[in-house]
């Protein structure tokens, strides 16, 4: 699949496709699994994996016999596809591409619409009670649109992947609102202001009832989900719960509190406010636009530390104007390219903190940047690995 067919994520916005109609294809050769299974689909820019895990480690806890589906993988092209928190088998993975090869071979299928395929026929055949399936890109034209979920959650709206969502949050906002079904429940995670009409009127088109989950009552669980922001997330997997709950799904509160401290444990979710190390205290995450990295950053400024170092990597299409007036002057810098074809160029990042007077060396590898952090640490100190999902991958 990887060397066949160029990744989206490793290649860059050539791959990326501009209708449904090769997944509505492929569905149909396999027999459209995806009208067979119970799904709950979740867009937005921020915290949409956060709140995938969560929901599912909650359905796990009540004795639900739970799908994942996510995207990007870290580490492993089968974490993007779980049962319970366990990866697909890799002789499911090996199957699938053997069984259905002239097929792929045949239609020029994309590596993300082969694996939205791959979840939907895996999920069928091993007859899920229901699948969390988490949008990849956008929503109205992002292959996991095909589903008609018995809920919809959009967690926010940000400035990401502009090039093919819209140059602002309203005409990005429009996108996402693309997984909005008719007759069927939207949670929105955020109430932000200037889009709260597009939701609204969107779901009145569609006869949707519409929930915006931070105006619900405010829960405060215990969580092995690190972080600040996790809170945001933790309220809207709360309102899809409760949302389920009306269609006879039997989920009380104990299975609620359970998943919520145990999503980790639960799901292997991992990545996020990530604790590597205590001495010096070491924390990876893949916040990586601006309001993630704002939230990130914020919660950074809250902790004590004598000195902080920031070992980070980007793409080359990031957009690092908007974000770098986000990190602080006074941190030491370990600029580094991540192990992909689109990751930025170590020197040419260097040189762009430098003229926003933000200082530090640059290195051949992720490995070597954070080496180096290490190395010149002491244990008072804090070091924060990030930029990308791709440097997170590498340490983790």
């Amino acid at each position: 699949m990887f060397n066949k067919l160029p990744v989206y994520q490793n290649s860059g916005a050539f791959k990326y496709k501009i209708d449904l109609q090769n997944i509505y294809d492929l569905s149909s050769y396999l027999g459209n699994p995806h009208t067979k299974l119970k799904t709950i689909h979740v867009g937005g820019t921020n915290g949409k994996g956060s709140t995938s895990h969560i929901l599912s480690s909650i359905l796990q806890e009540s004795g639900y016999n739970v799908g994942l589906y996510t995207s990007p993988h870290l580490k492993d092209f089968r974490e993007r596809i779980k049962i319970n928190g366990d990866c697909i088998a890799k002789d499911n993975v090996v199957k699938f591409i053997e069984s259905h090869k002239e097929y792929l071979d045949g239609n020029k299928l994309s590596f993300f619409e082969m694996t939205v395929g791959m979840a939907f026929d895996y999920f069928k055949n091993q007859e899920v009670d229901i699948a969390i399936i988490e949008v990849g890109m956008g929503g109205r034209l992002d292959s996991t649109n095909i589903i008609d979920p018995e809920i919809s959650v959009i967690t926010n709206i940000g400035l990401d992947h502009t090039k093919f969502l819209g140059n602002n949050l309203l005409e990005i906002a429009h996108e996402k609102s693309g997984i909005i079904k008719k007759g069927k429940t939207v949670i929105i995670g955020e109430t932000q202001e200037e889009l709260v009409d597009v939701f609204i009127n969107k779901a009145k088109e569609l006869n949707s009832k519409i929930t915006f989950a931070d105006q619900q009552k405010k829960h405060n669980y215990i969580s092995d989900l690190q972080g600040s922001f996790q809170s945001k997330n933790i309220q809207t997997a709360i309102s899809v719960i409760h949302e389920l709950t009306k269609s006879n799904w039997n989920v009380d509160i104990d299975a609620i509190r359970l998943g919520i401290s145990r999503v980790h444990t639960n799901t292997g979710f991992t990545g996020r406010w990530t604790v590597l190390n205590q001495n010096p205290l070491t924390i990876c995450d893949t916040a990586h636009n601006k309001e993630g990295l704002s939230i990130v950053l914020k919660d950074i400024s809250s902790i004590k530390y004598s000195k902080l170092h920031f070992v980070i990597g980007f793409v080359e299409d990031k957009e690092l104007d908007s974000i770098i007036d986000l990190f602080p002057k006074d941190a030491i810098y370990y600029f580094c390219k991540p192990d992909v074809k689109r990751g930025l160029c170590a020197i040419t990042l260097e040189s762009i903190f430098k003229s926003n007077s933000r200082f530090g060396s640059s290195y051949k590898s992720v490995k070597e940047a954070l080496f180096s952090a290490t190395e010149n640490s002491n244990e008072s100190d804090l070091i924060y690995i990030g930029g990308s999902n791709f440097v997170v991958a590498e340490v983790i």
